[in-house]
């Protein structure tokens, strides 16, 4: 699958949420990056040699957001081609993955955190 491939698979789960959660949805974009940065990893406390990023949220949650403040750059949800791409070579299980995968950023977005998100089984 290509970059290409995989940002039109991720934009494809956006298109596939329940009206009542796309209404929500303003000023994200969805990129495909090849891998995170050292930095992505060590913002979150990740081992860059045995950890694993497929996805990162950037932005403000819907949660903290005022509505007196308008955002002034867009929310941004970013793809890792290259884990995904290694730990799935099935096509069927990689699209599964970039699912979950946007699916977990998404929950991000609307403010749950990781113990929450992990709990809903994303």
């Amino acid at each position: 699958m290509t970059p290409a491939e995989l940002k039109t698979a991720a934009t494809q789960v956006l298109d596939s949420l329940p009206a009542e959660f796309r209404r929500h949805l303003h000023n994200v974009v969805v990129v495909v990056e090849k891998r995170p940065k050292q930095s992505h990893l060590k913002a979150m406390g990740l081992d860059p040699h045995t950890d694993t990023l497929y996805g990162l949220y950037e932005g403000i949650p819907l949660s903290e957001r005022s509505h007196l403040d308008p955002p002034l750059l867009p929310d941004k949800i970013t793809i890792f081609a290259e884990p995904l791409l290694r730990d799935f070579p099935d096509p069927t299980e990689l699209r599964k993955q970039i699912r979950l995968t946007v699916l977990h950023e998404i929950a991000h977005y609307f403010g749950i955190d990781e113990e929450d998100i992990e709990k809903l089984g994303y």
